[in-house]
């Protein structure tokens, strides 16, 4: 059978030999590239996405963003063949996709193989002598159809009466009840959002700072397994022996409404509080109400700190209470995880390190930011020598290789360039140091690359385990390349049709 040739504006493409030609002209490009410019051919003027690329071109092996950036780029440059005249035969539509513009005329046999692929018709297959049977047999025929649809009729009524019968039998079936055995070891946060209170931004991005600080801090340096649902609203029984509740509440204080801060860890197995604080919440005084309530947990929960915790709060936390709030509120656009959001977040984090040079993990967190950009939306060649710059300047700054984030900006760093043996060791020290669940998400992202998936899926339950939500979701989904939920995860998948 003759693969078809397409003429695509001036270039004419024969993809049984991976050329392109024109004027005489010829150029040799990679099989990628021609199956490529093939895909857009068969659907010319329409913006196709990067997942419809992937899927269709690339078959959905597990590639980058950059990988299908890097393709369309050089298709361009091998169409342009250095013509500043040529036209632009493939656009950019903003947030969409990619779009063909140019002419396409097909050639070589397309409409032939498609015309003899076209089955007879069932008149065609018959033999002519075929004639209507003899009004005789005809209502023999009727008769024993008319037979046989009454005696499949007394059969189903047959049935459905040995069914009732059999129903009856019992009466009182019995009754599953579910029941959920409390672990006295496990904690679950939740945020009450406050409707009294004013700021609200910034009081809920300060209060999912919190959670997730005091869930990293009890999932590595105690017994203690700490799920963190200040992103997830849904109402479901839950096994956790223990709840700590944040909520911005509105009360008189000296003749006046103020909002407080409530914090309360309830032993969900006798109702008793184990812990009942409220913070009267100010523009300078965030840093010594997280002291202060890291200490008061310590003590409730009968869980002294390491040093090695003492020395990691010291590198969590700034000298001024106002670049702790800015961090956390560029923390909660890294949770977001979408491009529009990590801009926000390293504006912002930029923003922090003007006014705190000496805040080191707002450093590190502006790296792992930017190179997740990157791996969405690659930087230009000046931001990437930048970038890579100030990851070789972390890499050299005392205490920051005992920081699991540098190994997570490691790990981002070799996903994108393919170094999948190098992004496995990098994420297991980052695991080593510190259990969250963006480590555990990167940690489905490299088995994926391996082509290990049942260990994939297992590394992305248990990141929306530690933190269920839509944010572990959209990572899950979309951080450094697209991922399948319902291909790889269908566990997940099935657990969030249920809710």
């Amino acid at each position: 059978m003759q693969q078809p040739v397409v003429y695509v504006g001036e270039w004419l493409v024969t993809p049984s030999v991976n050329q392109i030609s024109r004027q005489g002209r010829q150029l040799t490009l990679e099989p990628r590239l021609i199956d490529l410019l093939v895909f857009f051919a068969r659907h010319p003027g329409q913006v196709l996405t990067r997942d419809e690329l992937i899927d269709n071109v690339w078959t959905r092996s597990v590639v980058t963003g950059h990988v299908v950036t890097q393709s369309i780029s050089e298709l361009r440059k091998s169409l342009k063949d250095s013509d500043p005249n040529a036209p632009e035969y493939i656009v950019t539509v903003p947030k969409r996709g990619y779009k063909l513009t140019v002419p396409v005329a097909w050639s070589g046999g397309e409409e032939e193989e498609i015309n003899s692929a076209v089955p007879p018709t069932a008149a065609d297959a018959l033999p002519e002598a075929t004639a209507e049977p003899p009004p005789a047999a005809a209502t023999l025929r009727s008769r024993l159809n008319a037979i046989t649809v009454w005696g499949l009729f007394l059969l189903a009524l047959g049935s459905c009466v040995a069914m009732v019968a059999l129903a009856t039998l019992d009466a009182h079936p019995p009754v599953t009840k579910t029941r959920l055995l409390l672990n006295p070891r496990d904690i679950d946060i939740h945020l009450v959002d406050g409707s009294g209170c004013t700021n609200r931004s910034v009081q809920h991005a300060y209060a999912v700072g919190l959670g997730s600080l005091i869930t990293t801090t009890l999932n590595t340096f105690s017994t203690f397994m700490v799920h963190d649902k200040t992103n997830y609203n849904i109402n479901e029984p839950s096994s956790s022996g223990k709840t700590l509740t944040i909520e911005f509440v509105n009360q008189r204080h000296y003749r006046a409404q103020q909002c407080f801060m409530s914090i309360k860890l309830v032993d969900n197995a006798d109702g008793s509080t184990m812990l009942d604080k409220r913070y009267f919440v100010t523009s300078d005084n965030q840093l010594s109400i997280q002291k202060d309530l890291m200490s008061s947990l310590s003590d409730a929960l009968t869980q002294p700190w390491p040093e090695r915790l003492q020395t990691m709060l010291t590198q969590y936390q700034p000298a001024q209470s106002t670049s702790l709030v800015a961090f956390y509120q560029a923390h909660q656009l890294l949770m977001n995880g979408d491009v529009d959001s990590l801009d926000k977040a390293s504006e912002r984090l930029e923003e922090v390190l003007q006014h705190s040079p000496e805040f080191i993990y707002a450093r590190a967190e502006k790296a792992l930011v930017d190179v997740l950009r990157h791996s969405q939306q690659p930087l230009n060649e000046k931001q990437l020598a930048a970038l890579n710059n100030e990851i070789t300047r972390l890499g050299n700054t005392p205490g920051m290789k005992e920081m699991a984030i540098f190994y997570q900006i490691e790990t981002v760093d070799m996903l994108s360039k393919g170094k999948v043996d190098e992004a496995y060791k990098n994420i297991n020290k980052s695991i080593d140091l510190e259990m969250t669940w963006m480590s555990y998400v990167l940690l489905g992202k490299v088995y994926e690359m391996k082509g290990q998936n049942r260990l994939a899926a297992d590394a992305y339950i248990t990141a929306f385990n530690l933190r269920p939500g839509d944010n572990t979701l959209y990572w899950i989904e979309n951080s450094v390349f697209q991922t399948s939920v319902t291909r790889v995860v269908p566990y997940l998948d099935n657990f969030l049709a249920e809710k």
